[in-house]
């Protein structure tokens, strides 16, 4: 049970992130789905460890 809390976050944010990058690339905006993908990664690595 714990081990399920403490992914949630992360696959939440692995949902988020595929969902705004295949938004991103439809649209043909690549800033803006760099922006959230560095975004992201910062989030990541102050959830991961």
């Amino acid at each position: 049970m714990a081990r399920r809390l403490r992914l949630s976050p992360g696959l939440a944010l692995l949902l988020v992130a595929m969902a705004l990058l295949g938004v991103g690339l439809f649209r043909g905006e690549a800033t803006v789905v760099l922006r959230y993908a560095r975004l992201l990664c910062l989030a990541c690595i102050g959830i991961g460890p």
